[in-house]
């Protein structure tokens, strides 16, 4: 009995220590836990989860009423369905044991040797599962932005499908490949403190072309306008948004000091400096400062400060702020160009605003702020140390993105009958065939809730 006891006990003591291995191989001592770094964690990893809800009212404000529970569903959906593939596998998929660069293995899979009580390969001063845990909520978020795009037309089933492989082929490598020990993109010197290309640029350049691959919304006889039900329920999701992406920036330091006190500033100064440039902007453009606009700027500064936060001072936060506003505000006449029905405009925003923040990061950075970095050129850099690794991030993520969302459109176009509501479903909106149920009752909706479809 006492022999049994002892063996189980080493075998716990054993996986709880087996993610220091690397640390003690070369005869460092590994890090101890800081109640202050986990107290800051804990608080950056509520904070980010907080940023899903929050999109979902951002989201939701933008479709016509009878849409809106299924926007709402689009992106609540993702805490549970990701939650489930990250602890199975996808966090070993994405921070697992580097093979090639490529992808981590399998070693990880239910979070086995990822510990709760001691810091491991990446939980630094912190458990290693509240570092996972951390990480789970990027994951949450990215195919979550998706959504914004084919809003209002595409099968709910079709869409959770896409979700989950969506998540297991295209973000999870894409994170290794930035993120991970061992990634090639990070080995290359891509600078990406925050997720400027592993959340922004994956989904905005996926959004497009899922949208492009769907096609336009209907309207029903008449002409019936697109046009947002409820923008305060906007407003309240920006607002949740600009809160919870303190965490989701400042915590990306994984530490509670200097580093994220600086992304912390620069996130903040970008976000309220994009938010009045585009309000201007449509004021000169529109006549009218509009409250739609100033929400827009505010999300376009938060995307291009992300890759760059924790490398960049005030002044280049400013910079950063204005000249994003301007780039997104024109680029999202781009999908009128390429006939896309881009609903929520992700590509304008993360896919073109994330592109912006990768190249403004090779621009800006200066090693005042983050010694682990490396100089932008405008502060003592050349183009081959600043520029080019983060061409190759960008074209590395475009790529992927596109090309993985292509195969798994067609992959879960065969495997759920087709991708996108039938024509019916999309005149009576999909809160009433796809949930059952409608947001409004009354004369808003025009049926009861909870209404029901044979």
């Amino acid at each position: 009995m006492i022999t049994r006891f002892l063996r189980r006990a080493a075998c716990v003591l054993a996986l709880m220590s087996l993610t220091t291995v690397a640390a003690l191989a070369d005869g460092s001592t590994p890090p101890a836990l800081n109640s202050g770094d986990t107290a800051w964690m804990l608080t950056s990893t509520a904070l980010v989860l907080l940023m899903t809800p929050g999109l979902a009212l951002f989201y939701g404000g933008m479709v016509r009423s009878k849409n809106v529970l299924s926007v709402l569903m689009q992106s609540f959906v993702a805490c549970g369905l990701v939650t489930v593939q990250w602890v199975v596998f996808g966090y070993s998929l994405a921070f697992g044991p580097d093979h090639k660069g490529l992808i981590g293995d399998l070693s990880w899979v239910f979070l086995h040797h990822v510990s709760a009580a001691n810091p491991g390969f990446y939980g630094g001063t912190m458990p290693d599962q509240l570092f996972c845990m951390f990480q789970l909520m990027f994951a949450i978020i990215t195919p979550a932005l998706i959504s914004g795009a084919i809003v209002e037309r595409m099968k709910f089933k079709a869409y959770l499908l896409f979700m989950l492989l969506w998540a297991t082929a295209v973000y999870d490598p894409l994170c290794h490949w930035v993120w991970a020990h061992g990634g090639w993109l990070g080995g290359a010197g891509a600078l990406d403190f925050a997720g400027g290309s592993v959340v922004h640029m994956s989904s905005g350049y996926s959004a497009l072309t899922l949208a492009l691959i769907l096609g336009k919304r209907r309207r029903s006889e008449g002409g019936e306008e697109l046009r947002p039900h409820n923008l305060p329920m906007t407003a309240i999701g920006t607002a949740l948004l600009w809160f919870g992406w303190f965490g989701f920036n400042a915590g990306s330091a994984l530490t509670a000091g200097q580093l994220a006190t600086s992304a912390f500033v620069a996130t903040h100064v970008a976000t309220g400096t994009a938010a009045l440039t585009w309000m201007f902007l449509d004021w000169l453009v529109y006549k009218k400062p509009t409250a739609l606009g100033f929400c827009s700027g505010a999300v376009a500064g938060l995307v291009a400060i992300t890759p760059a936060c924790g490398f960049v001072n005030p002044v280049g936060s400013l910079f950063i702020g204005v000249i994003v506003a301007c780039v997104c505000f024109f680029a999202i006449k781009i999908k009128h160009a390429l006939k896309a029905d881009d609903a929520l405009d992700v590509f304008g925003v993360h896919g073109i605003g994330g592109t912006f923040g990768s190249i403004a990061t090779g621009l800006f950075a200066t090693v005042a702020i983050n010694s682990a970095g490396h100089a932008g050129l405008f502060y003592g850099g050349d183009f081959t140390t600043s520029i080019l690794p983060q061409l190759k991030d960008i074209g590395a993520t475009v790529l992927l993105s596109v090309v993985g969302t292509i195969v798994i459109a067609q992959i879960v176009k065969v495997l759920c009958g087709g991708l996108r509501a039938t024509d019916e479903a999309e005149e009576m909106g999909l809160d009433l065939t796809d949930h059952g149920e409608t947001g409004y009752s009354g004369e808003s909706a025009g049926v009861p809730a909870f209404a029901t479809v044979d």
